[in-house]
């Protein structure tokens, strides 16, 4: 099979409105987790998330696009063409059908139809815009990302909720390496939090109140957050050829599913998707310097996943370093593993661990190194970047250094 590098980075987070003021960010251990509107606290039990910082779509797109496209696919576009100028690449007519777009996704346009519920039953008029289908389907991401950058190839979203965007960059380098296409724009974006989502995820009684504390022993939840990752696989070959800077290599994907509980998590099932990326990657456990995890500080999930660790990884897990984004970034649910995948890849890039912030005390049941909110400098041979979704949807995928 060819091997895949990945040749450009683009971002928009909590914490920066591009991937290196991210990175600059995540680097510093700045925690995005803030206050939701004030209009929205009154009806709240937990006011607290994780939301991109001064973003207005009127910097980045005229009325008539606004009213086409809904935000999580706007944050989609301005990541993406981050990505591709990082990249370099020029996507012509002939490298265009040599170039596929796959993107996950959890919910699509939630802010679209939030808002189309509000005038259907609200007060207002009884009607929804005449766009709301295409604004809120799920594609409208990578639907708009390709006809803006003459992508002919395959293009289309995957959502399997908290685990998406690892398919989907899990799918896009099996394409790459099996041939398919040269070049892969993948990620995922993600935008739930409005009022109906802040309200659909406290039902579930798993958002703090505070703030967002993985492995921690007095971690209280997860806080939600909103962002979009997007990277750019090409295979190695045709990267060389061109002359390309070159971040890292993909390594590997594992993939299971518990077939058990809806919302419990399963160690058992999440370190076999652990083995099979290690395994699909040529990968031996020891290789393996980094983990940046799952980490969402619900008390069962980062309990689930040391126990995963352990047993993927065996005595070697005593010699990881492992931390949570999401103690900084908040859950971005299908976006996560996009967001994620992006502070992996420049961890190994600039040999550098992003810490786990909001870190207070050990907990015994959480017995790994998390790299408690300071970032460690450090040589990384490779890393892992774990996803795992309700409905027991598990994806990983592992990343080395660059060729």
């Amino acid at each position: 099979m060819k091997r895949v590098v990945v040749t450009g980075l683009g971002c928009m987070s909590p914490i920066g409105n591009t991937a290196g003021e991210t990175w600059s960010a995540a680097k510093d251990g700045v925690c995005g987790i803030g206050s939701v509107r004030d209009e929205w606290a009154a009806q709240l039990n937990r006011t607290q998330a994780a939301l991109l910082k001064g973003y207005a779509s009127e910097d980045h797109f005229e009325k008539r696009e606004t009213d086409i496209i809904d935000r999580f696919a706007q944050i989609a576009l301005i990541a993406a063409k981050e990505a591709l100028t990082d990249s370099g690449i020029e996507i012509d007519e002939e490298t265009g059908y040599r170039t596929s777009c796959i993107l996950g996704t959890g919910l699509g346009g939630v802010e679209t139809m939030d808002e189309g519920f509000a005038r259907l039953y609200g007060d207002g008029p009884k009607r929804v815009h005449p766009f709301t289908v295409p604004k809120m389907m799920m594609n409208a991401a990578p639907s708009h990302i390709s006809m803006r950058n003459n992508i002919r190839g395959p293009a289309y979203s995957i959502a399997s909720a908290c685990s998406s965007s690892n398919h989907a960059i899990g799918t896009s380098l099996n394409m790459v390496r099996g041939g398919q296409c040269d070049i892969a724009i993948t990620g995922g974006s993600e935008c739930v939090i409005t009022l109906g989502g802040m309200k659909a995820w406290e039902a579930l009684r798993v958002m703090a109140p505070d703030t967002c504390r993985p492995f921690s022993k007095d971690r209280k939840g997860m806080i939600l957050g909103e962002g979009a990752g997007i990277i750019v696989l090409e295979e190695y070959e045709h990267a060389k050829a061109r002359g390309a800077k070159i971040y890292a290599e993909m390594a590997g994907f594992g993939m299971s599913s518990d077939a058990g509980d809806l919302v419990m998590p399963s160690a058992k099932h999440a370190s076999r998707a652990m083995t099979a990326a290690l395994k699909d990657g040529g990968l031996d456990p020891s290789d393996v310097d980094y983990v940046n995890a799952h980490g969402t500080a619900t008390l069962a999930n980062d309990i689930s996943e040391t126990r995963a660790l352990r047993m993927a990884f065996g005595d070697d897990a005593d010699k990881l370093a492992v931390s949570s984004s999401k103690s900084m970034l908040g859950h971005a649910l299908g976006a996560a593993g996009a967001l994620e995948m992006v502070l992996t890849v420049l961890s190994i890039h600039d040999g550098v661990v992003t810490p786990t912030v909001n870190f207070n005390e050990l907990d015994p049941e959480c017995d790994l190194d998390y790299v408690p909110n300071e970032a460690r400098d450090m040589k990384i041979r490779a890393a892992m970047s774990n996803s795992f979704a309700f409905g027991g949807l598990n994806a990983v995928l592992t990343v080395k250094q660059a060729p």
